[in-house]
């Protein structure tokens, strides 16, 4: 059924058709039968999915990944389709548009995306004010990077600004640093300006009384030194875990024409070309750690398998995107089922 509805979708533009979809959901939850059978339909209860981590208990480990819900405006609606958890932003604390478009290209052939979105947010006030609003009773992560306009070296405030804006509406926080879409914010991976922005945040989380969970998003083309440096940087200042992978920049082994590839351009790649360098990056920080922290995994997640995966490899959580767009509204349902 979805996949002749995706062959229908994939006529239109991607983001024009991302808002579509999302204004057609969001006018069916504002009737309680429609959100009843919707959840009825894509929700599945089970005490063996449950999962505890950082004293949250989350009903199943399936999460929708930052990047899908930018500015917060469609957690209640997301809700109803199942997942365990949703993670919004990626929220910077001043309003931009992000990149031009066309910004967002499918690669039907390889079940991928390519993205340079940009960081197009509304603000992380515009997202707090949401999320203090909403309805549904759902685990939120908050996703918060730095401005474009605003140099490495004042990237801190930016982060400062995001925290304290988002404290008290979400239940874990999500540090940016890997996104190849903002010009330079990957250098801020390196260890000294990352331990700065890190203890800074500590400090805070401590100061405003109720501390969160602190993780960090990691790039999937860290080399293996880089990816001890991120060990080390994790234990050294006690946040609470990593996020595993977001997009990656190599575009190698992929079934669409080269051609075609280079006239899309720069952006993050992500979906099931990026499944296996995930799970390697989360294997090997599993084993270096010897599972000294939480990791969540996302990239290539699309079945209970590739989840299966994820898990086996030492991840305790999994975040699908791509994998949603391709295999539509019952992809949490489905990896439950299978896990």
């Amino acid at each position: 059924m979805y996949s002749l509805l995706r062959k229908i979708l994939f006529q239109i533009p991607p983001e024009r058709v991302h808002y579509m979809i999302m204004g057609m959901l969001t006018f069916m939850y504002k009737f309680g039968i429609s959100r009843w059978i919707f959840k009825k339909l894509f929700t599945l209860k089970d005490a063996r999915l449950e999962r505890e981590l950082w004293g949250i208990k989350f009903p199943n480990p399936v999460g929708l990944a930052a990047g899908f819900d930018k500015d917060a405006r469609w957690t209640d609606e997301l809700s109803t389709l199942g997942f365990g958890f949703v993670e919004i932003g990626t929220v910077t604390p001043r309003p931009q548009p992000g990149n031009d478009k066309p910004r967002l290209f499918r690669l039907p052939a390889d079940e991928a995306l390519i993205n340079r979105m940009g960081f197009n947010n509304q603000g992380s006030e515009v997202a707090a004010h949401r999320l203090k609003d909403r309805k549904e009773n759902l685990i939120i992560g908050g996703n918060i990077g730095k401005n474009k306009v605003t140099p490495n070296e004042n990237a801190l405030d930016d982060y400062v600004a995001c925290f304290r804006d988002l404290y008290d509406v979400v239940d874990y926080f999500v540090v940016n640093v890997s996104s190849p879409n903002t010009p330079g914010l990957r250098e801020l991976q390196d260890k000294e300006p990352l331990m700065r922005i890190l203890n800074r945040l500590n400090e805070l989380n401590k100061e405003l009384g109720n501390p969160k969970p602190l993780l960090l998003k990691i790039a999937p083309d860290l080399t293996d030194s880089q990816l001890d440096d991120i060990i080390d940087i994790v234990k050294e200042t006690g946040i609470q875990g990593l996020v595993a992978t977001n997009t990656t920049i190599d575009r190698s082994g992929l079934n669409t024409p080269s051609t075609e590839v280079e006239a899309i351009g720069a952006g993050g790649l992500s979906g099931k070309p990026v499944r296996k360098r995930a799970t390697e990056v989360i294997k090997y920080i599993a084993d270096k750690s010897e599972g000294s922290f939480p990791i969540i995994a996302v990239g290539g997640v699309y079945t209970a398998e590739d989840a299966i995966e994820k898990l086996e490899a030492g991840a305790s959580l999994v975040q699908v995107y791509t994998g949603f767009i391709y295999e539509g509204p019952a992809i949490a349902k489905n990896i439950c089922k299978g896990l």
